[in-house]
């Protein structure tokens, strides 16, 4: 029996997130073991009066190419993706594999080289997203392999992923527009200050200058399920240790206990207790990449359980995240590199986090009552 969550699922991505009107010229990506739910978007996009395309790649074609590529096959810039990043209007993008770990066996250096290779097509796509021409989203599709990584049963994992998008409510669509208010007036407060500094009893001691950085509300209109505000902090102004609380997952590899310390913006010491190699490997491919493009703090607190996702993971409220590498041009971050890699550190058991000086949030909650809270 088909699950109706899908359906509704389809519905927000196209009606809510992306707002597909008639005309659009809207791409929509996924493995085929998401097919029910690309069918659903498709069908919605049909009804909008827009006109789908579909990309329908095996997760295998990409563990073909990174093992038993040459090295020009390899660092080749596909101008077929090109082309369709400069031309379409919508992007909807569905996550989805039948083994999480298929690519851990591949060396750091040709993930590095392969990230390289889609730098111009990164680049690409932030621009447009920041300038309003490109709308997009991204949404995890349910499957074994995802649950299993979260030690969950598929039934159960289901029911984590449907309930983090507020799918499981009579008017999900309305929910997040609530939600989007209360963000908007966290935005709006940080918003116009100077510095933002973490605290945490496990070590974290992270201050990063935000003067003149605008902090953006996510809401759902780009991931799916959102729940988050984030800028670019200030590229030379980060200071001080990070001690991440969960396994870091980039391209199929998990890196464990993370450890970071900056100095004027820079990453001058790293560890990690596993993948070690691989997490300098992806920091020095090129000169931004050990540069923060981003600084994020967890909101939506209907995600309390951490699964080796970043959709999820990052969006748990009480926790803040950070992206070595590329920069959302519209946060005014200006740092570029061919890695955006989030990592997430939880503030739930001592963390504080201080706006200049100020006390915003401890132990995962909001000082103030007005900004995003449990059950809200």
């Amino acid at each position: 029996m088909r699950d109706p969550r899908i359906d509704n699922l389809a519905d927000v991505l196209v009606g809510y997130s992306t707002e597909v009107k008639r005309g659009d010229l809207v791409l929509i990506s996924g493995p085929p073991l998401t097919s029910a739910l690309i069918t659903s978007i498709y069908r919605a996009v049909i009804h909008a009066g827009a006109h789908p395309v579909l990309s329908v790649v095996p997760d295998e074609c990409k563990e073909i190419m990174l093992n038993e590529g040459q090295e020009h096959q390899i660092t080749y810039e596909d101008p077929v993706a090109q082309f369709q990043i400069e031309e379409i209007d919508v992007l909807i993008a569905i996550w989805g594999q039948t083994n999480t770990k298929s690519l851990t066996g591949v060396s750091p250096e040709r993930q590095a080289k392969a990230s390289q290779a889609r730098k111009k097509y990164l680049d690409t796509y932030l621009k447009r997203a920041a300038a309003g021409e490109l709308r997009w989203v991204g949404t995890q599709f349910p499957c074994n392999a995802s649950a299993q990584d979260a030690e969950m049963s598929l039934s159960a994992y289901e029911d984590f992923v449907f309930r983090a998008g507020l799918l499981d409510r009579e008017k999900p669509a309305e929910a997040w527009r609530h939600i989007s208010e209360s963000q908007q007036r966290l935005v709006d407060y940080l918003n116009g200050k100077k510095e933002i500094r973490f605290v945490t009893p496990q070590g974290t001691d992270l201050t990063l200058g935000i003067e003149g950085r605008q902090w953006l509300n996510c809401d759902g209109h780009e991931n799916f399920p959102d729940g988050e505000v984030f800028t670019g902090p200030i590229e030379d102004a980060t200071q001080g240790i990070v001690n991440y609380s969960f396994p870091a997952v980039h391209g199929g590899r998990e890196v464990d206990d993370i450890s970071f310390t900056f100095k004027d913006g820079k990453v001058v010491e790293e560890s990690a207790s596993k993948g070690e190699e691989f997490l300098k490997a992806m920091l020095d491919q090129d000169a931004g990449a050990r540069i923060l493009g981003e600084i994020a703090i967890g909101t939506n607190y209907s995600i309390t359980d951490y699964t080796k996702n970043t959709l999820f993971d990052e969006k748990i409220g009480g926790t803040f995240h950070a992206a070595v590498g590329s920069s959302y041009p519209e946060s005014g971050g200006k740092n570029q590199s061919g890695l955006h890699w989030d990592m997430v550190c939880d503030l739930r058991e001592g963390g504080q986090i201080f706006i200049d000086g100020e006390l915003l949030s401890e132990n995962g909650r909001f000082i103030d009552e007005r900004f995003p809270q449990p059950n809200a």
